[in-house]
């Protein structure tokens, strides 16, 4: 099974070819809005030229072997199949012997036989986004029109089964599913999918001149929380009950990326996701007409950092600015982060989310930090021993077993 690692390589870009079109209407989105940036540019899709810069500029960017590239929106779909073949033909003239792989994120309700037969053919990993069982899924993820779309995702995932696809879900945590873990965690088992990333929603009401309406970080956010966020003890009620559940029967089976990259940050390596690792900066992200921002979830006027017309990507990702962006993530820290025992594993989560403020009312606390401590308090004796497990060259999901034999050994 191919699995995402963006930190295989010195430099990642998530691809806008779409920009932040989308067929539907999510409540919680936070990219629709970003058309905004745009107005009155109607389009709003990658032109061939802008496309063959890209892939050029990217490959030529990496210092490694291999290049992934990863297509994201918006909806990705919005673009036809034509689009993605001339994406293959594009990488294959700048190749220079890299191997290339490639990656997509769609709401799949757009999958057709075509489509898969194209996935399948070129090895394309598919994110599949999906929010748990339909009663759930259905409340946030629907049309513009307000029709729900969890009857279409199945089909699309079905499709992709039949075809031999290999997928990820990539499921939003919000205030509805966050309250039933283990049955949204057994959804996704029931449905056999066995690798799975979690995001919360934690974004902030802010209005904007240009009709923009989420807070930025440093934005005061006056319009409080967006209704549909998860709570920090919510979050991390969520991420216990779900790891005991993982924990005792589908360690090894089921991945899940950040019980994952918790562990490969009790082990001292890096993780398979951004926020939790000691910096960021080297993931952005490209819109349609080749703007680069710092992040995909910092595309905010204020952190754009050229356009690949004018600056190659090498240039723009490394340059001061950006590399500010990076170590900020660990020096803006507030003390009590610094003194905290599970920093190792957390390293303030993610910047964006840093809005809250510590025990003392220093700023830069994250908003997620509660859940977290909880969270890597109660797994801290599991991940101790998978820790010592991998040392000793011997497979964690040998704890499935243990708790089999000995229910309390972590009692």
């Amino acid at each position: 099974m191919t699995t995402i690692s963006p930190f295989g390589s010195p430099l990642y870009i998530l691809a806008k070819p779409a920009g932040s079109k989308c067929n539907l209407a999510c409540d919680y989105c936070y990219y629709l809005e970003k058309s905004k940036l745009y107005d009155g540019q109607h389009a709003q899709i990658m032109s061939d030229e802008t496309l063959e810069l890209f892939i050029k500029q990217y490959i030529e960017a990496q210092t490694t072997s291999s290049v992934l590239f990863t297509w994201h929106g918006g909806e990705t779909l919005m673009r036809p199949i034509s689009f993605y073949r001339r994406v293959i033909e594009l990488q294959k003239k700048y190749a220079a012997g890299k191997a290339i792989d490639n990656c997509i994120q769609t709401n799949g309700t757009l999958l057709t036989p075509e489509w898969c037969q194209f996935f399948k053919k070129e090895g394309w990993l598919v994110g599949v986004s999906i929010d748990g069982p339909q009663e759930v899924h259905d409340r946030y993820r629907r049309s513009r029109s307000g029709r729900p779309s969890f009857v279409q995702v199945m089909k699309g995932i079905k499709l992709l089964n039949q075809f031999g696809v290999e997928w990820n879900a990539l499921a939003v945590v919000n205030d509805m599913n966050v309250k039933d873990p283990l049955a949204f965690y057994d959804f996704f088992r029931s449905i056999d999918c066995h690798y799975i990333q979690f995001t919360p929603i934690v974004e902030r009401l802010e209005t904007h001149a240009d009709g923009r309406k989420l807070a930025a970080v440093a934005e005061a956010g006056e319009g409080g929380m967006m209704p549909m966020s998860v709570t920090p003890e919510e979050w991390g009620n969520f991420l216990c009950k779900i790891f005991d559940e993982w924990v005792r029967h589908d360690v090894g089976n089921f991945f899940i990326q950040i019980f994952d990259s918790t562990l490969a940050n009790w082990m001292g390596v890096q993780p398979g996701i951004c926020t939790l690792a000691k910096q960021c900066g080297h993931a952005g992200a490209i819109e349609w007409n080749g703007d680069v921002f710092s992040c995909d979830h910092f595309v905010f006027p204020q952190y754009h950092l050229g356009n690949i017309h004018q600056n190659t990507l090498l240039e723009l990702m490394y340059s001061d600015r950006q590399m500010s962006f990076g170590k900020a993530k660990h020096d803006s820290l507030p003390r009590q982060c610094k003194e905290c025992p599970f920093l190792f594993a957390c390293h303030g989560e993610c910047p964006k989310n840093r809005f809250a403020k510590t025990a003392d009312g220093e700023p830069g606390l994250n908003y997620l930090c509660k859940g977290y401590r909880r969270f890597f308090a109660h797994v801290a004796p599991y991940m101790d021993w998978m820790k010592q497990e991998l040392q000793h060259k011997r497979p964690p999901a040998a704890i499935v077993e243990l708790l089999q034999k000995e229910p309390n050994h972590f009692d």
